[in-house]
């Protein structure tokens, strides 16, 4: 009587073994609802499990997927408490800034890829993408970007087309999750649009050709290199959070300078991801210090000046003591692989785990004379 069916793999434990009452290894699904929810339960199940092969099931996946729906519910909340008591305007096209485009352009293929992917019962590709949407792109950066544009004004036309857009790849985002967490879902998505009965009759969400904009996915792409090797340097420098410095844009040409100040000049904020005081963007790099660190873009390089970062004397002096420390540690390791008697009567493990550290000790020497290198 079935159309299709779909046969999949063994769930393991988390060792590999086939559960079974001798070897007391079997999983109690109530106890796991109880303790997680049936929602991180599920989760789980579907997206560890691909046809023809088993999984192994671990209790930290378990409680990764919970913590996903914890993650969902809490950005829901945070958008819940900002809408407004009046109705959200549907925005002009014109209204929506470029993170908006970006946010629903994504939506827009992630909904036409999972459909896929569901249409060919891969359904833990399908989840995988779904989860990296809604944590990474829509709550890690859409919300981050947006949030300055409402928190202040909820009035303006900035503010309203951030909510509607908030509101609506959520609904949407929700939708495509369903299947997967089913309770959590139901609750956020009746709360969310209390004129709806259930999610369960809502429409799937289709690919639009409206809500394509390939140009915005670009330039919200190079905006993430950008925050991304800034993060990664200030970490690589020891730099405290609340340390703000001048940022230097260099562009390649003209055009791609023009495209930065405009792209920066509609996303309200950004100085704040990229702990910057201000931002400056020029063509070419005239007028920039030559001690500046630098984050290579595609089409344009970003300069700080390394004055503004850390006090130079103090990390140098840091710095050294560091390289002298990691030339102790590989000496001390390249003896001890040089000895004979201890690389010939030493259990394998305890050999190669020396090995493993004289390559850690190497490593961390070139970083440090690398970082060495900038201020000198």
């Amino acid at each position: 009587p079935f159309r299709d069916v779909l046969i999949h793999g063994l769930v393991r434990d988390a060792q590999g073994r086939k559960m079974s009452k001798s070897l007391g290894n079997g999983i109690d699904p109530l106890e796991i609802i109880e303790e997680y929810g049936a929602d991180a339960l599920r989760l789980t199940l579907m997206t560890g499990n691909a046809p023809g092969n088993d999984m192994r099931f671990s209790t930290d996946q378990v409680v990764a997927s919970r913590n996903f729906a914890n993650k969902i519910w809490n950005a829901s909340r945070f958008i819940m408490m900002n809408l407004p008591e009046g109705e959200i305007r549907t925005p002009e096209k014109d209204e929506l800034l470029p993170a908006d485009r970006w946010i629903l352009s994504r939506i827009n293929t992630v909904a036409k890829e999972v459909t896929e992917n569901l249409d060919r019962y891969e359904l833990g590709i399908a989840a995988s993408k779904i989860h990296d949407f809604l944590w990474d792109e829509f709550c890690d950066w859409y919300i981050e970007i947006a949030k300055l544009r409402f928190t202040k004004n909820k009035d303006d036309a900035s503010a309203n087309a951030a909510l509607w857009t908030l509101r609506t790849v959520l609904t949407e985002g929700l939708k495509l999750l369903h299947p997967y967490m089913p309770f959590v879902t139901e609750e956020i998505y009746c709360t969310l649009l209390p004129e709806e009965e259930t999610i369960m009759t809502s429409a799937w969400p289709e690919y639009r050709d409206d809500w394509n904009f390939p140009e915005e996915e670009a330039q919200i792409a190079t905006l993430q290199s950008l925050v991304r090797g800034i993060r990664n340097l200030r970490m690589e420098m020891n730099v405290p959070n609340a340390t703000k410095t001048d940022l230097f844009i260099a562009a390649r040409d003209d055009e791609a300078a023009a495209q930065f100040t405009a792209m920066i000049a509609a996303l309200p904020g950004i100085e704040r991801m990229l702990y910057a005081k201000e931002i400056s963007v020029r063509a070419g790099k005239e007028g920039v210090a030559e001690d500046s660190a630098t984050v290579v873009l595609s089409d344009a390089t970003a300069y700080i000046p390394l004055d503004e970062l850390v006090d130079k004397e103090k990390e140098i002096a840091r710095l050294t003591a560091e390289s002298a420390k990691m030339d102790k540690e590989i000496a001390r390791a390249s003896g001890m692989l040089a000895n004979p008697n201890f690389v010939n009567k030493a259990p394998a493990a305890k050999v190669q785990a020396e090995r493993d550290k004289l390559e850690k000790f190497k490593a961390i020497k070139q970083q440090v004379e690398e970082q060495l290198a900038r201020y000198k």
